[in-house]
């Protein structure tokens, strides 16, 4: 058991590495000895991983497939996650993690094969423009036909990338696929962790998948998961929980959520603008502003960080054990709550006499 729990927790690091290559380039340096190692017996502890937040364990090659319901299936490397709907006309992707690469198709084969189904992908769906969920699209060739809303399709030709294509077919707020005899539903509900992410219901499989808003078992990413309408990515759950569906896909950290998650996500996030606006209420900032006197990005820095740190104490305090990670990130969750609520909300923002 020690020995599998080893191989699978060095699998989800090398996972997790692939996706953050400039991270991935500092571990390889350092594993070779350079002097950029030398100080990694400083590395900080964090708080164990609750077992609830793990998923399943992952194979010899890196990745896990499983069932979700009936022909929907889900794959992760244990850091990212795709899913995939089997037809009779052939395979509809939800997603192509560029970390996960090649072994989607392998997912693909591991099901389709012994039920005599094709494993060819002729539909791939984008939730949104980030490379990080979509840049192994390019792996399905050219002959695939992609969909996404009609702001996927300008940034991807921004982006110019071949490992992504943009979408040829494209909608503004609502679409409903069908495909091989099975209903996809997407939507637009206005921006939230980008300008394009959607929506994705697949009533039939009681499923719905909404990328990097809400991380199952896990407290967001840094930034709020690199967040870009923060007002928006907090009406977000409350819009997915409208939908009638049990089985939750959030994208990331191995394992599939549901509403709990979500209830779970939207109560951290709550408490943490609870207590930001107590601390911006409460931290005086004067003692900041006399110390650094006409150097005033050091007293705004030093005053915020210590708005944050105050704030972010009793919410790490309560979630340590409830969601993995809940130390790791929530100060960096805690800045860009606050500066959403100062600059967005209005916030604490007195006009001056």
């Amino acid at each position: 058991m020690a020995a599998h729990t080893s191989r699978r927790s060095l699998l989800a690091r090398t996972a997790a590495l692939a996706a953050v290559p400039a991270i991935g380039s500092v571990v390889a340096d350092t594993a070779l000895g350079t002097p950029a190692l030398a100080a990694a017996t400083d590395l900080p502890d964090y708080a164990p991983v609750p077992q609830s937040s793990l998923g399943p364990a992952i194979n010899s090659q890196g990745y896990y497939v499983g069932r979700i319901k009936r022909n929907l299936y889900w794959v992760t490397d244990g850091t990212y996650v795709s899913a995939f709907l089997t037809t009779r006309d052939g395979v509809v992707l939800l997603d192509a993690p560029p970390s996960i690469g090649h072994n989607i198709q392998r997912a693909i084969d591991d099901v389709t094969r012994p039920n005599g189904l094709s494993n060819k992908v002729t539909h791939l769906i984008y939730s949104h423009h980030h490379s990080d969920h979509a840049g192994g699209s390019g792996i399905f060739g050219r002959n695939v036909t992609r969909i996404g809303h009609s702001e996927t399709r300008r940034l991807l030709i921004r982006d110019n990338d071949p490992n992504k294509p943009a979408p040829e077919e494209t909608f503004e707020d609502h679409r409903v696929l069908h495909i091989g005899g099975e209903r996809i539903e997407l939507a637009w509900h206005g921006a939230n962790h980008t300008p394009d992410n959607i929506y994705i219901h697949l009533p039939a499989h009681d499923a719905l998948m909404l990328v990097d808003v809400a991380l199952p078992g896990w407290v967001p990413f840094a930034g709020l998961n690199i967040n870009e309408d923060i007002p928006g990515s907090l009406k977000a759950p409350v819009k997915a929980l409208k939908y009638p569906w049990t089985t939750f896909i959030g994208g990331h950290l191995g394992r599939l959520g549901t509403r709990h998650d979500l209830k779970i996500h939207m109560d951290y996030m709550d408490d943490l603008e609870t207590e930001i606006r107590n601390a911006l209420t409460t931290v005086d900032g004067t003692p900041y502003f006399v110390k650094y006197g006409n150097n005033t990005w050091a007293a705004v820095k030093t005053y915020l960080d210590e708005v944050v740190a105050v704030a972010a104490r009793p919410v790490v305090r309560k979630y340590t054990g409830v969601l993995a990670a809940a130390d790791v990130f929530t100060e960096s969750n805690a800045f860009m709550l606050m500066e959403s609520m100062r600059l967005d909300e209005g916030f604490g923002m007195t006009v001056h006499d």
